[in-house]
């Protein structure tokens, strides 16, 4: 006699599996093997019955902690065999199984795929709205000071008329006598048990027949929403800003979604940005680096003076502290770090070569006798 297979092997998932994956599992077997789709077909219905078996002690903790400790000896003898032998007792256990996956399933999705909420059966109940997502670029500028700016864009909300409920004043909506409010008809096929959108409400589980005249019955209208929101100083690329209750209404009464702003700062011309701190390069002459300078610098918000320490290296950071980006949270401003590119000329006066001659003959440099020649380290 053979050792019967091993429960986990059977449903093809590993011993720590969560029950999530052992129900998606079972379900993706038993669709598989289902005798409707395998009329006439003893193999088939023997994996069916296998892999009910299977499921049945692995979806229930104490059972599967039994067979974990003991394997097969835990459920009577070691047979191992299938303890449904009948498809009537399997449907019966896991008939939800099967209405789960032909089952009605709606939702709504907020602009920008935020938001949204999955809806089963009927949906003639109070829900909130989506939350809705708007993107707001601003310049570098707008970062350092923030500002207000009006956004507009197109939601849906409650009709105003009805309150949502689809009906004339003074009428109200009746419970479906098909689905009996439920949204879903179920019916059955042999073994098989499928559960449906209700082909007379379309899922909402009740019917309206004086409609409103505002709405035609939908309860909802679009909305074009015209806003003013703050944006604070110190914001970056990717922050969100909430904004309470001016998502897509509600349905059916229920609460409106909120509002979430999000931020795009441009590129800049000149800076770029690490943090709170921004970064560029500026150009300085060969004699401002040796002999040192203040020279007028650009800020985001006007121009500044930076001061050049004599004998500034080529690519050396000075730092202009206090000029940067302020923090989001303590306001504290950044510090701008400036590059030094040093510029040195392509052509010399007969006069600005005589003097340059003079200094390097008192560094001790020999220089070519020519007016435009290369400075050469003395020997």
């Amino acid at each position: 006699m053979s050792s019967p297979r091993d429960f986990y092997e059977i449903l093809g998932v590993q011993k720590d599996s969560d029950q999530d994956t052992i129900k998606k599992a079972y379900r993706k077997l038993a669709m598989q093997f289902h005798p409707d789709r395998n009329p006439g077909d003893k193999a088939s219905e023997d994996k069916f019955k296998e892999a009910a078996n299977a499921y049945e002690v692995l979806s229930d903790p104490q059972k599967r902690a039994a067979y974990d400790r003991f394997g097969h000896q835990a459920f009577g003898g070691g047979g191992g065999g299938p303890q449904f032998q009948n498809m009537e007792d399997i449907f019966s256990s896991f008939g939800d199984i099967f209405s789960e996956f032909f089952g009605a399933q709606g939702g709504a999705a907020g602009m920008g795929g935020m938001g949204g909420q999955r809806q089963g059966g009927a949906r003639n109940g109070p829900r909130r709205g989506s939350d809705l997502r708007y993107i707001c670029e601003l310049d570098l500028e707008d970062v350092l000071k923030g500002l207000e700016r009006e956004i507009e864009f197109d939601t849906e909300q409650n009709c105003e008329v009805c309150d949502g409920s689809g009906a004339e004043k003074g009428s109200s909506a009746e419970t479906c006598g098909t689905c009996r409010g439920s949204g879903q008809v179920v019916s059955r096929q042999g073994f098989f048990t499928m559960a449906t959108t209700c082909p007379t409400c379309r899922g909402e589980g009740r019917i309206i027949k004086n409609k409103c005249k505002s709405c035609k019955g939908a309860g909802r209208k679009s909305a074009h929403k015209k806003i003013r929101v703050t944006v604070p100083a110190g914001v970056d690329t990717g922050t969100r800003l909430r904004v309470t209750g001016e998502g897509e209404g509600g349905y059916r009464s229920g609460g409106a979604g909120d509002l979430y702003v999000e931020v795009r700062v441009r590129d800049h011309d000149i800076f770029e940005r690490e943090g709170d701190n921004l970064y560029a390069k500026i150009q300085v002459s060969y004699l401002q680096a040796l002999l040192g300078a203040d020279i007028e610098v650009p800020i985001l918000d006007g121009k500044a003076m930076l001061t050049v320490p004599s004998c500034t290296q080529p690519d050396q950071v000075l730092s202009l502290k206090g000029q940067g980006l302020p923090s989001l949270r303590s306001g504290r401003r950044g510090d701008i770090q400036f590059e030094v590119l040093i510029e040195f000329p392509t052509k010399l006066k007969e006069e600005e070569h005589k003097l340059l001659a003079q200094i390097a003959e008192i560094k001790g440099v020999s220089v070519s006798k020519e007016k435009h020649g290369f400075f050469s380290k003395k020997k």
